[in-house]
């Protein structure tokens, strides 16, 4: 049945309309493009780093300038070309289809950080943007990689208390300001991320501020230790 339907129905490139060999792949040209984080990157952020590592820790100077409350991070892509096609397919696009194969890439990328004990919480959105959006991305993220790594995750460990200004345009400061304690620890799960090993999910880091907000409040919730993993990283904040 699969075999006769895929004859009906080729599989196509999930960013174009080239035939692909199976369902959610990227033809030769859209691959790329597709800017992987492979190289030496920033212990931190996942940002890429010039030169190569002599295997120490270094970390990008948006992140050497701004304190971050988690103690590793990894990104599957830099946010351009390709990467921020699959970004804004999934945050604005309703391409939910994308989720599966973004979900691959970011289980790849935070292989080094994500263990046995590791639990996964997405960056919440406020509920009038699900309403609208359908669907939580980063929620939908941590689903995958869950499942591919056979790890806990809480969906609903944060919750967004207000419904903060779009960052676009935003400075870092502003950024910061505009995402202050507007994300917290959900009251009906007391003692969920209590002395565990936390790993946040997100789509996409510009400066940090999100994330730093969703940090504090695992913190506040007892959380022992926290990484991050986003899909793709902006090279350089605003």
């Amino acid at each position: 049945m699969q075999r006769a339907l895929g004859m009906i129905y080729p599989d196509q490139c999930a960013l174009c309309s080239e035939l692909v060999d199976g369902q959610g792949a990227l033809c030769g040209a859209c691959w790329r493009d597709m800017p992987f984080q492979t190289g030496h990157s920033c212990d931190l952020c996942g940002a890429d780093l010039v030169g190569e590592t002599d295997g120490v820790s270094d970390h990008c100077d948006d992140c050497i300038a701004i304190p971050r409350p988690w103690s590793k991070g990894r990104a599957a892509v830099s946010y351009r070309d390709a990467g921020r096609r699959v970004v804004l397919g999934l945050k604005h696009g309703d391409r939910s289809d994308l989720v599966p194969v973004a979900g691959r890439w970011l289980a790849r990328a935070g292989s080094d950080i994500l263990s046995n004990d590791t639990i996964l919480v997405p960056v919440p959105l406020h509920w009038s943007r699900l309403l609208r959006r359908r669907y939580n991305q980063s929620a939908e993220l941590a689903k995958v990689v869950a499942k591919l790594c056979d790890l806990d995750m809480a969906l609903d460990a944060l919750i967004r208390t207000s419904r903060t200004k779009p960052q676009d345009g935003m400075g870092v400061d502003a950024r910061y300001r505009n995402v202050e304690e507007s994300i917290v620890p959900a009251t009906n799960r007391p003692g969920l991320l209590e002395g565990r090993s936390v790993c946040l999910i997100d789509d996409v880091m510009t400066s940090g501020a999100t994330l730093s907000a969703s940090a504090h409040a695992c913190s506040a919730a007892g959380a022992s230790q926290i990484s991050v993993l986003v899909l793709a990283r902006v090279a350089k904040t605003p």
